[in-house]
């Protein structure tokens, strides 16, 4: 794919609504991804269920996105 084809995509992909811009990085950069662990898909689900959990018993510290996003600027800054 050339250049200008790049840009193009580039652009088109940039003004589809958020959700499917999410959708399609995913897609990316899972094809980046090497052949995948066996055992990985399994210790997702068994972390999801422990944090499902906690959601269900109040346990967890949850924040809005708005926060989320705060925090993760001031990581991503201070490298």
């Amino acid at each position: 794919m050339g250049t200008g084809a790049l840009s193009r995509l580039r652009a088109e992909a940039l003004m589809l609504p958020e959700a499917e811009r999410a959708e399609l990085a995913y897609e990316l950069v899972k094809s980046l991804d090497a052949p995948p662990d066996a055992g990985v898909a399994d210790r997702w689900d068994k972390e999801l269920l422990r944090r499902l959990t906690e959601i269900d018993a109040a346990t967890a510290k949850l924040v809005d996105r708005d926060e989320f996003r705060r925090r993760m600027q001031a990581r991503l800054g201070s490298r």
